[in-house]
């Protein structure tokens, strides 16, 4: 066994955006992992100026919270399409939280602005929950300070998607992998880039029936499979419609299976999606996939293979 509870902390993993917060002049800007701006999507999360005297750089997770508290991902991309098109009391419905996990850098009156990503997280952690920030759309989550079995049933009762084990001495690690923050899910979910679509019948004759999945390899991108299921009506009009601008000629993955070439729209590969799957087949295949929204915060380059327990370093959702 890897975890020592003297050693780990545990803290429950949010189904939302990732997003770096930098407080100045009580301003914030809200910065995706791929460097976008998220700020203009959840302007109640300005509330971060008011809460803080100090300049920060905050690390956590943008969620959209569902009737009974919990983290739905679906209900964020709604709120960001809302917002995006201006629909703005449907976006004020869904109602958003922002949940600070870490600071990287904080000013202090005689020092100025202060890196700590070099302090270990039981420190940075101390400091984070020093700053109270206890607002209507702000929140520290408390880490778990009981044992790995009993954060995981605990986040299993919440009906979250897992936890992450982070090593109370570990430096903060900007990019990368690194084995002193681990994910630990109940579910298997994959990152993955759209190749394709295939053409639908029946009430689907005017959207898809399925799209074509590929990661990201040492050789280029290998194919991952089709997901079919888990789309409302208005999600595949919408997925049409963006696909329809980027196709082309030629699958940009290589060793498409031909039954899953037959009738296939190829397109760039340009988008990141999410899946929820059992397995992987022998073939590497993600088995009975289901479709769970667009990553727009992350970029194709970004995507890799997860496994169960993989490490991740601090870059990772």
């Amino acid at each position: 066994d890897i975890f020592s509870d003297e050693e780990w902390s545990y803290e429950m993993k949010w189904d939302g955006y990732r997003a770096l917060a930098v407080v100045q002049d009580k301003k914030t800007r809200l910065l995706s992992r791929n460097g976008h701006d998220l700020a203009e999507d959840f302007p109640e999360l300005q509330e971060l100026g008011s809460l803080l005297d100090e300049r920060a750089i905050l690390d956590g997770e943008i969620v959209a919270l569902d009737s009974s508290g919990r983290p739905d991902f679906s209900l964020l991309q709604q709120r960001v399409s809302h917002q995006r098109k201006k629909r703005t009391k449907l976006a004020s419905a869904i109602r958003i939280q922002y949940m600070v996990f870490d600071v990287l850098q904080l000013s202090y009156a005689e020092n100025g602005l202060v890196d700590l990503t070099a302090v270990p997280y039981g420190q940075r952690r101390q400091r984070l929950e020093g700053l109270e920030l206890d607002g209507r759309y702000v929140q520290v989550p408390p880490a778990h300070t009981g044992t790995l079995e009993e954060a995981i049933a605990t986040s299993s009762e919440l009906g979250l998607e897992g936890i992450v084990a982070k090593k109370r001495s570990s430096a903060y690690e900007l990019g990368g992998r690194s084995g002193s923050w681990i994910k630990i899910k109940h579910q298997r979910h994959q990152e993955v880039v759209v190749i394709g679509w295939r053409a639908g019948q029946g009430s689907r004759t005017r959207t898809l029936a399925s799209l074509l999945l590929a990661v990201p390899g040492e050789d280029g991108l290998e194919y991952a499979g089709r997901v079919g299921t888990g789309f409302s009506d208005a999600q595949l009009a919408s997925i049409r419609e963006r696909l329809g601008k980027i196709e082309r000629q030629t699958p940009p993955a290589k060793n498409v299976p031909a039954a899953h070439q037959r009738d296939a729209h190829w397109v760039d590969p340009e988008y990141v999606a999410q899946v929820r799957y059992s397995e992987l087949t022998g073939e590497r295949l993600l088995r009975h996939p289901v479709w769970r929204g667009w990553r727009d915060d992350k970029q194709p380059d970004q995507v890799r293979w997860e496994a169960e327990d993989l490490a991740e370093g601090p870059d990772s959702k």
